[in-house]
């Protein structure tokens, strides 16, 4: 089964609209409650980075009998030092985001915490491609 989720940069009213709508899906499916709060916190997370930082992007989820796999490729800045933007309280959010309660450096160490497999890639200037599979 494969769902697809448009996301808009700066959106804050909307961001966890794919989390939320995920985790009914894997709830439906009978998916272990563990499983399902791993998979929502880790594509919150990288939902939320991408309204923060993007200017838009696409999520693709992918639940299979022996997986969960979600890619998310965002149009944006692209992250200069992958390894750095991986610690625990690094962040470029700015004021404006950091004052809504987001952009605390979390993002990407939970992501991490959360799921089997992570693989980040990015271009500066153009986006970042945040893939990541959980086993069922």
């Amino acid at each position: 089964m494969e769902f697809i989720y448009e996301v808009d940069g700066g959106d804050f009213g909307k961001a966890g609209n794919a989390s939320s709508a995920v985790k009914k899906i894997l709830k439906q499916l009978n998916v272990h409650p563990k499983i399902v709060k791993r998979t929502v916190v880790a594509l919150y997370e990288a939902e939320v980075n991408i309204v923060a930082h993007a200017y838009k992007g696409i999520i693709r989820v992918n639940i299979t009998p022996e997986y969960i796999e979600i890619v998310l490729d965002d149009k944006g800045p692209g992250i200069p030092d992958i390894e750095l933007a991986m610690k625990e309280g690094f962040s470029t959010a700015s004021p404006k985001v950091r004052e809504m309660g987001f952009g605390a450096g979390m993002g990407l160490p939970n992501i991490k915490k959360n799921v089997d497999e992570l693989n980040v890639s990015s271009e500066v200037d153009h986006g970042t491609i945040v893939e990541m599979k959980t086993y069922l």
